[in-house]
């Protein structure tokens, strides 16, 4: 086996060249610029020439060079906790998977992979688990975030394709967020919108439980029950038929199904039964429907509010058929527009990467798909029928038909619901085998068979984004250890298997060819199978041409005057080439509160996180806003339940429990809570959200509800806390030594902070210090005082931890540990952090210019700006993604209304 290389670049050309490649992050696609600087950093910029951000990037892109390192990655093979050789791991997988199939079936096997994933590794393991496998139980975690709305799209215009384009945000007069906190989740296409709407005065509607940093630019938020969102669609769609506003001529020469649709919106035909199943004001009711019948230029953006729910595939199609309705499709400034959660999740949907589709838009249940698919992969082995989806799949394994599990950059330990169950489901499976960048994980501790895979900056292929933008993500850095491509891995299993001709590809290059030439089978002018998705403009494309590849959104035209749109002139892709109506109806919750379980929990991002932390909790930056799982609460249901601000609950709903730190805020109206997607055990010993949501899925898309679980919600009483720095991880036997109630791990400057919180008095804390000392054949240096106990342990002359143990209500008042971090355990530090004198640090503001509340809260009292415009003139808060200027906005007011308060004293 190799040794394990650094991450450097020994070319004076590379250290000199910015290279041109994309985010790692959400579905907008991103184009970045990186290169390696002369002290061995990667410098990441905005690409000013990507149409998808012209140079804009958010937190978490500016922050990509900050998380490249060879900390915390997997290196080698391994087989049982035994590192092995490439050979020896891939004959083992291979010899393993054809005796489970042998003995057991091709559909005793299942793959779970990623939109992380490129779309030449999704094109290669689709090709073999469906191709030549002979089972579709082949899905990803895209199931999460957008397999409604590829069950909506196909219903109604008979193709999974998103007809808008970006620059629709620009041009339309209404936008219309439905479920979607643009502001954190999608920063680059917020400040597409916010700057279109200063410019030109387009109205933006916010349609949300929650009022998030995207509101700050709403005209109008609808802060609606969770769940009732087709309420709310068909009522416009009755209001739409009320007003006179249905187009009559497109919808008799495109369309087909309004009337049943309109029996089934006639149930909310007015604004009073539309308020009484959403729970809004009359007035915003009223005016929503105003603004969507006066405006023809209104694009509806709809994300993982509409998605994640039991109803999501009715949620979509209540919103298409509004635009169906109108003749508001495809249109510049006028479509629906779905938009993914994930870098390549288009790019997986468009190869076929979900159990219930077959390749690039060909589908199951039709012969002449199958026939052609076939053909072209040439195997007589091809699946025939529907694959389990993602939480099918897992209760298959619980179940014993599925025997071997292999999971690709992705975490379902974490991400799956009802979370504790599916690690539970992963200890049981005979086999299970995880392709992954990262040597830690939840998933990955259940794991017979681990392979190392590249990571972002070492990958290369191509992505696809929200707005059908196929774009290339090129390798930045040398791989660690022995990584190797997804698409390599697969292949090498593949041949292993059986399959030596179906899987010898060069390069990824050979691998976007084929896929190239799949789009165009069964596609010519005349063929029944006729689909949008026709890559033919690139039949052509040289391996030159492919690594040279610029970003090109399909339908790619060469005429000029053509659109490159989708759907403009009213030709869906069903067989009559008409788009469907689709009648939805208004349906109870699968979970209603009760009076055990009284609050609905809502889950979702936060503004500088990503998934499950594995790369963003590497991020000293990113780590600095939002340090703990937090849940947000209403004052009222706070005061009702006797929770403080900071105080640590208990969230219960009836398959889990889980701890948070209470965030009492307007921002959720009683009886409603939110609490972010992120932490894990790999990062705290609470605060996991997947715990307490059950696995409720829709029955056509099988996504999981995410958005309204009903739990309860109670104050936790504990007496200390402690906080500990470490320029180190600490091993799980360290982290036992301190036996806490409660713990969270928070990636800072320089190292790690600790965070400890007791049912018991701190007096006993600093004892447990000996344990972890004597482990580490240290000395113990101690600084008490009447308001803590402070410790700092060394080897030698060597600083390794500092630990500070204080009663929980004089947790403002202690001196600020994560200075020894930063200055890299200085000894005027330490003896002012022994002595308690060490001061705060200003908490960070503006991720992205790394910005802190003191330092704008002297822009407003001495530099007397009075705006956040001001604020951003004199300290650039705001100027990088944008996404703080709510909560800069926030500051401006408490300030200025301080500063009229005093004047006025005075």
């Amino acid at each position: 086996m190799s040794e394990v290389t650094n991450i450097q670049i020994t070319s004076e050309k590379d250290k000199s060249e910015w290279i041109k490649s994309t985010c790692a992050y959400c579905g907008v696609g991103c184009g970045i610029e990186a290169k390696v600087s002369a002290s061995g950093k990667l410098d990441v910029r905005g690409d000013e020439s990507h149409p998808a951000n012209l140079g804009r990037l958010c937190s978490k892109g500016l922050s990509l060079g900050d998380t490249v390192t060879t900390e915390g990655r997997l290196l080698t093979p391994s087989i049982e906790g035994e590192a092995t050789t490439w050979n020896t791991a891939l004959n083992h997988v291979a010899t393993s998977l054809n005796d489970i199939i042998d003995e057991h079936g091709a559909d005793a096997v299942a793959f779970y992979v990623s939109g992380q994933l490129l779309t030449e590794d999704y094109y290669v393991v689709n090709k073999l688990m469906k191709g030549f496998i002979g089972s579709a139980n082949i899905d990803t975690n895209s199931r999460l975030c957008m397999a409604s709305a590829v069950a909506g799209h196909k219903r109604a215009f008979g193709e999974d394709c998103v007809p808008g384009t970006y620059e629709d945000l620009e041009i339309a007069d209404l936008v219309v967020l439905v479920g979607s906190n643009l502001a954190w989740c999608h920063p680059v296409l917020y400040q597409r919108l916010k700057a279109a709407k200063e410019a030109r005065g387009t109205k933006v509607v916010v349609i949300d439980p929650r009022r998030t940093s995207t509101c700050e630019i709403a005209d109008l938020h609808l802060p609606l029950t969770p769940g009732s969102d087709i309420a709310l669609f068909n009522g416009l769609l009755a209001d739409l038929a009320k007003h006179g506003q249905l187009n009559q001529s497109y919808i008799a020469n495109h369309t087909t199904g309004l009337d049943d649709a309109l029996t089934q919106a006639q149930r909310f035909n007015t604004v009073a039964a539309v308020a009484g199943a959403t729970g809004l004001k009359l007035s915003d009711i009223e005016t929503f429907y105003r603004l969507f019948r006066q405006h023809v230029r209104t694009v509806t953006m709809f994300s993982q509010g509409v998605n994640q729910s039991t109803s999501g595939t009715d949620n979509a199609n209540s919103i298409l058929n509004c635009h169906i309705a109108t003749g508001r499709v495809g249109l510049p400034g006028c479509t629906p527009f779905s938009i993914t959660g994930q870098p390549n999740a288009m790019g997986g949907r468009e190869v076929g990467g979900l159990a219930n589709t077959l390749a690039a838009h060909l589908e199951f249940g039709n012969d002449t798909h199958a026939a052609l698919v076939s053909d072209f992969w040439q195997t007589d082995r091809l699946a025939t029928q529907q694959g389990l989806k993602a939480i099918d799949m897992f209760d298959a394994i619980e179940s014993g038909k599925i025997k071997a599990l292999w999971v690709m950059a992705t975490n379902p330990a974490v991400s799956l619901p009802d979370s504790d169950r599916i690690a539970q489901i992963l200890e049981k499976c005979p086999l299970v085998i995880v392709s992954d960048c990262v040597s830690t994980s939840e998933t990955l501790y259940y794991a017979h068979v681990k392979l190392p895979a590249q990571g972002w900056s070492e990958k290369s292929g191509t992505v696809t984004n929200s707005e059908r933008m196929i774009s290339r993500q090129r390798r930045l850095l040398p791989t660690p250890g022995e990584g190797k491509p997804d698409w390599w891995i697969v292949s090498e299993v593949g041949k292993r298997m059986g399959f030596p001709q179906a899987f010898d590809y060069p390069t990824e290059a050979h691998i976007f060819q084929e896929y190239v030439a799949m789009t165009m089978i069964g596609n010519q002018d005349g063929d029944t199978t006729k689909r949008k998705l026709n890559l033919s403009a690139l039949n052509e494309l040289s391996v030159d041409d492919y690594n040279a590849f610029p970003p090109t959104r399909w339908p790619i035209v060469s005429d000029d005057n053509a659109s490159g749109r989708l759907f403009t002139q009213g030709d869906f892709s069903t067989p009559d080439g008409k788009a469907r109506f689709i009648a939805v109806e208004q349906k109870a919750p699968v979970s209603p509160v009760t009076p055990q379980y009284s609050m609905i929990l809502n889950s979702g991002r936060i503004r500088d996180q990503w998934h499950t932390m594995t790369r963003t909790g590497l991020s000293a930056a990113l780590n600095a806003h939002t340090i703990e799982p937090i849940i947000e609460i209403n004052p009222f249901d706070a005061t009702d339940r006797g929770i403080k601000e900071g105080q640590l609950v208990n969230v219960m709903s009836h398959v889990g429990e889980q701890v948070f730190k209470a965030h009492v805020t307007n921002r959720v109206i009683p009886g409603q809570s939110f609490a972010p997607i992120h932490w894990n055990k790999m990062n705290c010993s609470g605060g996991k959200v997947t715990a307490v949501i059950p696995a409720h899925t829709d029955p056509i898309s099988g996504q999981p509800e995410f958005k309204a679980t009903p739990v309860s919600i109670k104050p936790l009483m504990m007496q200390s806390a402690a906080s500990l720095v470490t320029q180190r991880r600490l091993t799980k036997q360290q982290l036992h030594t301190f036996d806490a109630d409660y713990w969270v791990l928070q990636a800072t400057e320089g190292g790690y902070i600790y965070r400890f919180q007791f049912k018991e008095t701190c007096r006993s804390v600093p004892a447990r210090l000996m344990t972890l000392a004597a482990s580490e054949n240290a000395a113990l240096i101690h600084g008490n005082a009447e308001n803590g106990r402070r410790v700092v342990i060394y080897q030698g002359k060597t600083p390794q931890f500092a630990f500070s143990a204080f009663p929980l209500w004089q947790e403002s008042e202690q001196p600020d540990i994560s200075q020894l971090l930063a200055s890299q355990f200085d000894s005027q530090d330490i003896h002012a952090f022994l002595s308690g004198s060490l001061a705060a640090r200003s908490p960070i503001v503006c991720a992205c210019k790394q910005v802190t509340l003191d330092t704008i809260e002297v822009a407003l009292i001495d530099g007397n700006a009075e705006s956040v415009q001001d604020v951003s003139n004199q300290t650039l808060a705001g100027t990088g993604c944008g996404s703080c200027t709510a909560e800069i906005g926030n500051i401006v007011d408490r300030v200025c209304a301080r500063k009229l308060a005093q004047r006025k004293a005075g």
